[in-house]
């Protein structure tokens, strides 16, 4: 009863803004009311991932104040499994609907669904999210609040009729708002959507895009306070004798970032294989519990971790990385755990999101790039590289910039982003070298982002490049031309006759008992024989027919379909199903039409 006068209460708040829309639309035109709404999603957005990270904390200080800091703490091994445990549950039986890879849902919203988000998406990650890193979950939470963001900008596009175009860039004000409001970093949120959410910068998205950048920014400063996210103080500004050390560090940056990837690519591969949920849940739950027990800095987001790396001076402050794993107290032991947390940091996040719990890799990037940097500096500091000694607090902040450039293959929005988070904008240059130098390394051996390459491998990934992407916004459903009317081999040029008299087609396919297209027949082929009645019974189908010169499968992306147009210079091609039965034929002039309209409305600005 409460759900269902929820959901009428909702219907009605809609239609009434609905109706306020209509009588406003001659003052108000789309553009001008898509600036407003931009400015509720940025408003909306703030709110969500100020709550978010509210909850998280209250969560995680409730269970660990009492925690040793010099001793193991075996209730390690339990709390993480009862948040991905509930998550799943939650999941499992409330939502009842897939609500991971945040990111990836939402380009794969813009690029095959209309950018149309399922409205339990602007809560359900909050909630799911919030109880796994809560209990410990060794993910971050700004994916899902990216998720929620976006969700929440298509849904009130969705509830004023928007077109296409303006759907698409209202996903990408939630998200551009939910990445200013949780990072406090208004143009790190406007660069992550057009690099890796690939929305084209025009003046028409421009300015919606900044209006929900600032908006959800300024929200949050007011309920959290002016100081940046990670507090940071800058000891040595740029050196140009520290170039080298840049560069390298960009490259070690690369290579982890490449390990990253390719290593969660690898276990998700395994998790997808354990086709049962609940083998899903031991096997993560398991390897999360063991693995933070171990290393208690996977706890969580880890960022009091990254808060000690970038504001620690000595081997003193540096070993409290150390607090509550088994290493406590031997100052020695700080590098080889540092990189062992940097092996584990993968495990323990693909096991709680395998396992059943939700989260995103934000944080994770950001966890491994500090330590990563740190480490680095550490070592060219204790073998005396070229001579030349360089800061470990300004390093752990620079690597931060590198793995999330090279994870993300986004190094604008690593450069912007660790700026705005640490307020580091004196070390621009040195963020600059370290960001390119490992997108150029990562890029060497993958040429797609750990959000996108899912959807790469698919064909269904947009991108700059305008002509893929509006043949991405293309589907096979809406260019097949299907038809029942068919012909067999052992029909007659009679059979034949008869079929053109009643069809306006030029072209028909012939198929066997089982209807598996076999050839086609072509109207150019037969048109001196079809209008002489005397040779309606001596020529047979099989005779007639000939082979098409290519097969389409329903399957096919549509980049694949133009080319094998342009390959076999057709104008009309068959298509069937992974069984080779017949299903419809693609006219090339239907294909041009339909680009022409998705171009029109995809390029107005």
């Amino acid at each position: 009863m409460i759900a269902a006068h929820k959901s009428s209460l909702l219907r009605n708040i809609a239609a009434s803004l609905l109706k306020w829309r209509r009588r406003h639309r001659e003052k108000i035109n789309e553009e001008r009311f898509v600036l407003l709404i931009s400015f509720v999603v940025g408003i909306f957005t703030a709110l969500a991932g100020w709550t978010l990270k509210w909850i998280i904390h209250t969560i995680e200080h409730l269970l660990t104040y009492s925690f040793s800091t010099t001793g193991a703490n075996w209730l390690y091994l339990i709390f993480p499994v009862v948040g991905i445990g509930l998550t799943m549950l939650f999941i499992r039986y409330i939502v009842r609907d897939d609500i991971s890879h945040g990111v990836t849902k939402i380009l794969f919203a813009i690029a095959r669904n209309k950018s149309k988000i399922k409205l339990h998406n602007t809560f359900t990650s909050v909630l799911a999210s919030a109880v796994t890193i809560g209990f410990g979950g060794s993910v971050g939470a700004e994916a899902p609040i990216v998720l929620t963001g976006s969700a929440i900008g298509s849904n009130l596009g969705r509830m004023f009729h928007l077109s296409n175009r303006h759907m698409m860039l209202l996903v990408g004000c939630g998200a551009a708002g939910a990445v200013a409001g949780i990072f406090k970093a208004p143009i790190a949120g406007l660069v992550f959507v057009l690099e890796v959410l690939m929305i084209d910068l025009t003046m028409g998205s421009l300015l919606p895009l900044l209006v929900s950048c600032v908006t959800a920014a300024s929200v949050t400063f007011a309920l959290s306070g002016m100081g940046s996210v990670f507090e940071f103080h800058l000891s040595d500004a740029f050196s140009v004798n520290r170039i080298p050390a840049y560069l390298s560090l960009g490259m070690a940056c690369g290579l982890v970032a490449l390990y990253f990837t390719r290593t969660m690519n690898w276990l998700e591969g395994i998790f997808r294989q354990l086709a049962v949920p609940h083998k899903k849940f031991l096997f993560g739950g398991a390897m999360l519990s063991i693995l933070i027990f171990l290393f208690p800095s996977l706890y969580g987001e880890g960022y009091t971790l990254i808060e000690l790396l970038l504001n620690g001076k000595s081997m003193e402050d540096w070993q409290e990385a150390m607090n509550g794993s088994f290493f406590a107290g031997h100052a020695r032991m700080l590098i080889p755990y540092l990189i062992l947390v940097i092996l584990m940091k993968v495990f323990a996040s693909t096991a709680t999101n395998g396992g059943g719990g939700c989260g995103g890799i934000f944080a994770p990037s950001l966890f491994l790039g500090c330590i990563a940097g740190f480490v680095f500096a550490r070592l060219w500091n204790i073998y005396g590289i070229l001579g030349i000694q360089v800061p470990e607090c300004n390093f752990a902040m620079l690597g931060m910039c590198g793995l999330m450039s090279g994870v993300m293959h986004a190094p604008l929005t690593g450069i912007f982003l660790i700026a705005e988070l640490t307020g580091g904008y004196g070390m621009f240059m040195p963020l600059m070298m370290v960001a390119v130098v490992a997108y150029l390394t990562i890029k060497l051996f993958e040429p797609h982002s750990i959000y996108a390459m899912r959807l790469a491998q698919r064909g269904e990934l947009l991108t700059h490049h305008t002509d893929r992407s509006v043949l991405t916004l293309m589907s096979m459903d809406s260019v097949i031309e299907k038809s029942d009317k068919v012909l067999y081999p052992d029909q007659t040029l009679g059979d034949v006759a008869n079929l053109v008299a009643t069809s306006k087609g030029y072209i028909f396919p012939v198929v066997n008992k089982q209807m598996q297209l076999i050839g086609i027949l072509r109207m150019d082929d037969i048109r001196h024989l079809v209008f002489r009645p005397e040779l309606f019974g001596r020529f047979r189908v099989s005779q007639l027919m000939a082979e098409s010169p290519a097969i389409l499968g329903v399957n096919d992306s549509m980049d694949s379909v133009i080319k094998t147009f342009d390959r076999t210079r057709s104008w009309n091609l068959p298509v069937t199903n992974q069984e080779g039965i017949f299903v419809g034929f693609i006219r090339k002039s239907t294909i041009l039409s339909i680009y022409r309209s998705i171009l029109s409305d995809y390029s107005q600005d």
